[in-house]
């Protein structure tokens, strides 16, 4: 069992940033890839950026590249979604998740822990 806390969320101004913090505990944190999902109100949730368990392999989805950056610290049991140049279009609720595989995964089901969530509101 893994549980997983989000942290760092907030309101921001379009192109303003902020840094989302995942904190880990339980089982052993590098034995998972780790990956962040974003659901806007009304919409499913959806793939935002994954890391393999190393932090050696990373990726994004189409919409974040060039502007959000995940990476970990498997001594702090913790991963970081860096955001850049936000738009209003990133509202979501964030969402961090653990895989027990290797690499990195980009749908919601090769995911078995989520955390609760966190709000960022990037207003125009």
């Amino acid at each position: 069992q893994v549980q997983l806390v989000e942290s760092g969320g907030g309101l921001v101004q379009a192109g303003g940033s902020l840094r989302l913090s995942c904190a880990a505990s339980g089982r052993t944190f590098s034995n998972y890839a780790m990956g962040w999902f974003r659901q806007a109100p009304g919409k499913e949730r959806v793939f935002v950026a994954a890391i393999s368990w190393s932090g050696g392999i990373t990726g994004y989805a189409d919409s974040v590249k060039g502007r959000l950056t995940i990476s970990r610290d498997n001594a702090k049991n913790t991963v970081y979604l860096q955001m850049n140049s936000l738009k209003p279009e990133d509202t979501a609720v964030y969402y961090c998740a653990a895989s027990m595989g290797r690499a990195y995964y980009t749908t919601a089901n090769q995911y078995a822990y989520w955390g609760q969530g966190t709000q960022v509101t990037v207003s125009s």
